[in-house]
């Protein structure tokens, strides 16, 4: 099996999916933007991983990759291929299916209640708490089905077909991808009715990280599966 991984920021990486991939023996295969690695051909990936990073999908100026990037993850939706997008990668698949991204009416940054939105697609539990940090938001791509949202933001999840989800939030956080974010982004976390302080942020317990990610090795399941 191929899983290929965009990766935008070098704090910004497959957290606790790599137990996942290694449990199953695989490698995957990155392109990472920072170091100006190369997309490779859309044929021939099983799994394509679009992480996130503090760049919006607007900064096309800034990062000449991005166009290139939206048309890749167009194009191997558009082969069936099973994608999923985090954070930012989310805000990619939705604008590569005719979505938009604006700004969100309040930045969320640290661990807030995610309730999951009846319907087709993935079942995520009722209500869960999993790790935020942005400030953008994606409305729902034309065909897409809604997943879940939050107090904060409207659209937090959503699938496209049966073998393409988003998420808006992390599940793949560990203690130590925590860490980096704040450290990489502190100067993010302004005061704000859904911004946490740093340390209470950085206190949660080390189950709510093991149910996270079990959570995402279930989704991963999911969307092999097909």
């Amino acid at each position: 099996m191929r899983v290929h991984v965009l990766q935008h920021v070098p704090f910004e990486d497959i957290g606790g999916m790599a137990d996942w991939l290694a449990a199953r023996g695989i490698r995957p295969s990155y392109t990472r933007f920072y170091a100006q690695e190369p997309l490779p051909e859309p044929t021939g990936i099983d799994l394509l991983i679009v992480m996130g990073g503090p760049m919006s999908v607007h900064d096309e100026a800034l990062y000449s990759w991005l166009a290139d990037e939206k048309a890749f993850v167009g194009a191997v939706m558009r082969r069936g291929a099973a994608v999923l997008g985090v954070c930012l990668g989310a805000q990619l698949m939705a604008v590569a299916l005719g979505g938009e991204v604006t700004r969100n009416p309040v930045k969320e940054i640290g661990w807030f209640a995610v309730e999951a939105t009846p319907g087709e697609g993935f079942a995520l539990p009722a209500v869960f708490t999993a790790f935020h940090w942005h400030g953008e938001t994606f409305s729902l791509p034309p065909g897409a089905v809604r997943l879940a949202r939050s107090q904060a933001c409207e659209n937090q999840a959503f699938q496209y077909g049966r073998r393409a989800i988003g998420l808006q939030f992390h599940l793949e956080t560990t203690p130590q991808s925590a860490r980096a974010i704040v450290e990489n982004c502190r100067d993010e976390m302004l005061p704000g009715p859904y911004v946490q302080d740093e340390a209470a942020l950085l206190a949660e317990p080390a189950a709510r990280y093991a149910d996270n990610q079990a959570l995402m090795g279930r989704l991963l399941d999911y969307l092999l599966a097909a």
